[in-house]
């Protein structure tokens, strides 16, 4: 079984990683704007999925645990996003509204210390600067048994989404690539200013499925059916060489890879997706009747490798995903991503209710 690389150990193998905003998960604004929620959204570029039940999760041993076993879930009909959000359309949302992103605010200590293990020193104050964790492959191969994600992901300050590797870069050219660097807050903020909102992991799983129960890709069985690249993920000895055989060695643009039986394009690879779900590891487990309900009063998420973080779900993989280290390129992976941290390999689509 492959290491499973939780990119929530980040809060313990760097040491500022968690430099986040001094906002309330449930506050959609910064500094003196706030987002409201639209009352209209255009379902250009967007799919109607017609809901149903499915069996959500996996019984495959070759996956995590957070994974198992498989549960029979239903969702309502929603409208989707083809494809995820892309820098030019988060340009514009910015353009119109004025917001600034948690990776571009100056951090707050007292937030962030927070979601750490108690005693946690604080970081120098040059190092409480904006910024974000990109991905920076190390020059030869390196061990990942010992999930040190600190040999491949680098506190970068100036690192934003429209500085994706740090200040000296841009997204020229990149306009049609997903935008990453956002954090929970500023998907939510996009989605109330589009009109929509975020997926919920039973939502985003049963549409990136296509309607294909009990299947491990969101095409089929087989990963590269006919020797076809169906996703942007990692080919090489991970993390440091990829060899781009997929076409890419970093992020793509979108639709640039066949889309799944629902018309979805990069619902697996490209970016890992946020949803609106707290994280669980045992959800499944709970839905199954094999682990107590959780207890919300004390925490609205669970995750044993990172007790102190509160984290959203997010799903898909992406084009860090490498078969040597990672196989979280299917509909059932799932991960903890900290709500207010955003990463070069993180994005997400939007989904609306039925007008």
């Amino acid at each position: 079984m492959k290491k499973f690389p939780d990119t929530t150990l980040l809060l313990f193998s760097v040491v500022f990683l968690l430099i986040r905003c001094n906002q309330k998960e449930s506050d959609i604004k910064t500094g003196e704007i706030e987002i409201q929620q639209s009352s209209d959204f255009s379902q250009e570029g967007m799919v109607w999925i017609e809901g149903g039940e499915f069996y959500m999760g996996t019984n495959e041993q070759e996956a995590y645990h957070v994974e198992r076993p498989a549960v029979r879930r239903e969702v309502e009909g929603f409208w989707m996003d083809v494809s995820e959000v892309t820098n030019a359309q988060f340009a514009r949302f910015v353009d119109e509204t004025g917001y600034v992103t948690v990776a571009e605010r100056i951090p707050d200590w007292e937030e962030m210390k927070l979601q750490l293990p108690p005693g946690t020193p604080r970081p120098a104050d040059e190092d409480l600067q904006p910024g974000s964790l990109v991905f920076s492959p190390p020059s030869q191969s390196v061990s990942t048994q010992s999930n040190d994600l600190s040999l491949w992901w680098k506190w970068v300050i100036g690192a934003n989404w429209k500085h994706p590797e740090g200040p000296d870069s841009n997204i020229k050219g990149k306009e049609n690539h997903p935008v990453v660097h956002v954090a929970a807050e500023d998907a939510e903020a996009y989605a109330k200013w589009a009109g929509k909102r975020l997926p919920t992991e039973a939502e985003w799983e049963f549409a990136a499925r296509g309607g294909k129960d009990h299947q491990r890709y969101a095409w089929g069985v087989d990963f590269q059916p006919n020797g076809q690249f169906m996703a942007n993920t990692f080919q090489g000895d991970f993390p440091h060489a990829n060899e781009g055989r997929d076409g890419f060695l970093g992020t793509a643009p979108v639709k640039n890879f066949p889309p799944n039986d629902y018309g979805l394009y990069d619902i697996i690879g490209n970016v890992w997706e946020m949803t609106s779900d707290w994280f669980d590891a045992a959800t499944y487990l709970r839905i199954s009747g094999n682990a107590p309900a959780l207890d919300s009063a004390i925490s609205k998420c669970y995750n044993p490798d990172n007790p102190y973080a509160m984290e959203k779900v997010i799903k898909g993989g992406s084009f860090l995903c490498a078969d040597d280290y990672c196989i979280n390129y299917r509909p059932s992976a799932r991960q903890g991503h900290a709500y207010d941290s955003g990463t070069s390999n993180v994005g997400f689509r939007c989904v609306a209710d039925k007008k």
